[in-house]
């Protein structure tokens, strides 16, 4: 039951990442990509003291770490991508980012040294292909743009390995409320240097409505929210089946996007996006139906 409401909750907090398009090119019109990231992970880190302020007292060292190596790995790929988004296209960034669909499997063996179920790997290549019809990138050309998002790719895949490892260690809202905390302080930092070596000098900042909305969107729900449920609640699922949901993301950010926007999906997005979601099927269902015909079959037969 932990891990159908943990999948559920996945299937959630897609849902919200896929929004973060729409608030997130609303508010770009008014300020700087850094400077954006680093005011929504402000708005984020405020308000995690005014939550759960009892829980951030005496935060041990380990707990300290693990946060850090997990603020690292979602800082480094909030960076690489947004920085990469700005010298590449949507479409590639797109697939590029997906990417982190099969490099999960890898970083989740190397650092787990566990086996992949086969139903997962499989369910990773028919999301692959998905999404390679979805989003259609055209690599005629590769620039620098697309170099930082491949690298962004490789920090997702780790962080949402570490999720897996660091969370299971402990069970609590104390652990939660902590990591989330020193996650926030990390990114802020990374984004603070990462403003005034690239973007001080452009700097500029219309505060208007929609810049207040996206920021309210982006850090109060798909950075405060979003963030607590997914260091809460990943651990009760696997990386991998978590991968494979969060690569839905970009077909709910096109979905939102054709009433926003009135983009219209072609033929081959259609089917790419179907393609996608076999693949997070494959992974939910596979195992059940192992378990349910297959082996019950071969326990009658014996």
């Amino acid at each position: 039951m932990k891990q159908i409401k943990a999948d559920g909750l996945m299937v959630v907090i897609t849902l919200f990442w896929g929004f973060t398009f729409l608030f997130t090119k609303i508010g770009l019109e008014s300020t700087n990509e850094s400077l954006f990231v680093l005011l929504r992970f402000a708005l984020a880190l405020l308000m995690v003291p005014i939550f759960f302020k009892k829980h951030l007292k005496n935060i041990p060292k380990d707990t300290l770490k693990n946060g850090i190596i997990l603020g690292l790995f979602f800082g480094g790929g909030f960076v690489l991508q947004t920085y990469g988004l700005k010298l590449t296209t949507v479409p590639k960034s797109a697939f590029i980012t997906g990417l982190a669909i099969p490099l999960v499997p890898f970083v989740y063996k190397i650092l787990v040294n566990k086996p992949v179920g086969k139903y997962s790997l499989i369910a990773v290549l028919v999301a692959t292909i998905g999404l390679w019809l979805f989003s259609n990138p055209d690599f005629n050309n590769l620039n620098f743009g697309d170099i930082l998002t491949l690298f962004s790719t490789v920090f997702w895949a780790f962080y949402i390995t570490y999720i897996d490892i660091l969370t299971k260690q402990k069970e609590g809202i104390e652990y939660t409320a902590q990591l989330v905390f020193i996650q926030f302080l990390v990114i802020i930092a990374m984004t603070t240097i990462t403003f005034f070596i690239f973007d001080f000098k452009s700097f500029h900042i219309d505060l208007n409505k929609n810049l207040i909305i996206a920021l309210l969107y982006n850090g109060l729900i798909a950075s405060f929210i979003v963030t607590f449920l997914h260091t809460a609640y990943q651990k009760f699922t696997n990386p991998v089946k978590a991968a494979l949901i969060f690569s839905l993301e970009p077909v709910i950010a096109s979905v939102a996007s054709i009433f926003v926007f009135g983009i219209v999906f072609s033929t081959r997005e259609i089917m790419g996006a179907i393609i996608m979601i076999v693949g997070v099927l494959i992974s939910e269902i596979g195992p059940f139906i192992n378990d349910r015909y297959f082996t019950n079959k071969l326990k009658s037969n014996k």
